[in-house]
């Protein structure tokens, strides 16, 4: 397990020095699919039953109920079968399966430095805690070219539970009015390991 940790903290360490040396853009393909970054839409405290009484707002298609909106690799589809507590809606059903060799990347929304965490519902249904699902923050840097940063590790076994919130520093690089990023948030299962995920939340503080 502490193996395990030490990967993920040197990921992100490393994501982070790519980011510091990053330059802002003015214009690439996510600037130019980010259509409206002055409402993030209604906010909810989904994860209150977790002790998290932060106000969250679904990332773009993040209730995963179909796949409009996000990109799919390797295998990658929405399935029956969503993560228990059904936050995003009594009548949700399903959630996107992540078999061995696949990814997933969500569509374009925009942070800010009041946008500092990502958090979903995950569970593994094959391999074992060497087999984690990696998750990445995509930005654009010097002349709009996109980059990739990891910004989490996760690591749930056989059932579903709500994951460790995962801080989006890619907020750190406003790109456009109002002190905001366009990003995309890339989900990509480790090894021979397959995973579901569910609810795909970002914490803007809103009411803190």
């Amino acid at each position: 397990m502490g193996s395990i940790k030490r990967f993920a903290w040197a990921l992100v360490a490393a994501g982070a020095a790519t980011m510091a040396m990053a330059a802002p853009a003015n214009a690439g393909l996510l600037v130019s699919s980010a259509k409206d970054c002055a409402d993030d839409g209604p906010s909810a405290r989904v994860f209150q039953p977790w002790l998290d009484l932060a106000q969250y707002v679904p990332a773009p298609g993040g209730h995963l109920e179909s796949s409009a909106g996000w990109e799919l690799k390797g295998g990658a589809r929405v399935v029956a079968g969503n993560e228990p507590w059904k936050v995003g809606g009594a009548s949700h059903g399903n959630s996107l399966l992540l078999p061995a060799g696949s990814s997933a990347t969500t569509g374009t929304m925009c942070v800010g430095l009041a946008h500092p965490t990502l958090r979903f519902f995950a569970k593994r249904t094959s391999g074992t805690l060497l087999n984690p699902l990696i998750v990445e923050v995509q930005f654009e840097a010097l002349g709009g070219l996109l980059k990739s940063l990891p910004i989490g590790v996760v690591l749930a076994g056989g059932q579903w539970q709500p994951t460790l919130p995962s801080l989006v520093v890619a907020n750190l690089l406003p790109l456009l009015p109002g002190a905001l990023t366009p990003v995309r948030f890339k989900f990509t299962p480790v090894g021979r390991a397959n995973w579901q995920i569910d609810d795909v939340y970002v914490d803007p503080w809103r009411g803190r």
